[in-house]
């Protein structure tokens, strides 16, 4: 059993008990870690605090402000995090994009919307793993959720494609920088899930059901199933994997 006791990581993104973050939190709360937690506004905090009683570990778990869009504020977070001690890895599970923009024709983004997406779900890996490797550990470990929709045109997922395209390059490029100071980066591709954000894409059903029909294992997967694999990308466990873009959807990806 996974034993990851004096080990702390930060999460990002957990929204509800749908959030993949929150599968991520529960195994490693399972293994004994520590989970601090980033939020963006109070109503974000407040469905926070009715989740901590679920944590056997971390019930009592750290909620530290850091709105992805404010530069001054994820630095803020870092630094507040780093003053009770180094952190071992940072889980990174934000994404959005408006929802008109998840519908209909990708050609039809607004500027606008083009750049909230690619702000939000790919830029905020980049700032949030360049503070978090200021106060991380030695071997410490960056992940990410990416989604197959960046690798192949999805329907609907239009400009979250694009967005997770440009966060799969980020983490490449994260890897190579970070890869001195001892710190791995990686990605994670998870099947679709209805998460939050995912009830944005139009369609979600019809996908869904696809990937119980066609994926090798029959199947969709949960959070936890990401979570697992999360937990290995994030400890020593995989110690010599960097860079890397592992694929969590029951196999869909190799059939598609």
């Amino acid at each position: 059993m996974l034993n990851l006791e004096n080990q702390r990581f930060v999460i990002m993104g957990v929204a509800n008990k749908r959030s993949i973050g929150y599968g991520v939190a529960q195994v490693l709360d399972e293994a004994g870690a520590e989970v601090i937690f980033t939020y963006r506004k109070d109503r974000s905090k407040d469905a926070l605090v009715k989740l901590l009683p679920d944590f056997k570990n971390n019930s009592q778990a750290k909620l530290i402000q850091c709105d992805v869009e404010d530069d001054a504020a994820v630095v803020k977070a870092f630094e507040e995090i780093g003053q009770s001690g180094q952190i071992n890895g940072l889980y990174h599970s934000i994404a959005f994009a408006d929802a008109e923009d998840l519908r209909g024709r990708f050609s039809d983004t607004s500027r606008e919307g083009f750049l909230k997406a690619h702000s939000i779900s790919s830029y905020s890996l980049v700032i949030a793993a360049r503070e978090a490797s200021k106060i991380m550990a030695d071997n410490g470990s960056i992940v990410t959720t990416t989604y197959l929709g960046g690798e192949i045109a999805v329907q609907n997922y239009n400009v979250m494609g694009a967005a997770k395209a440009s966060l799969e390059s980020s983490v490449r490029y994260l890897a190579l920088d970070l890869g001195a100071q001892g710190i791995r980066v990686n990605a994670i591709s998870a099947g679709p899930i209805r998460t939050l954000s995912a009830k944005g894409v139009g369609g979600l059903n019809t996908i869904l059901h696809e990937v119980e029909e066609r994926a090798p294992l029959k199947r969709n997967v949960d959070i936890k199933d990401v979570g697992r694999t999360a937990a290995y990308l994030l400890t020593d466990l995989s110690s010599g994997v960097t860079g890397e873009n592992i694929h969590v959807d029951a196999g869909y990806h190799i059939v598609r």
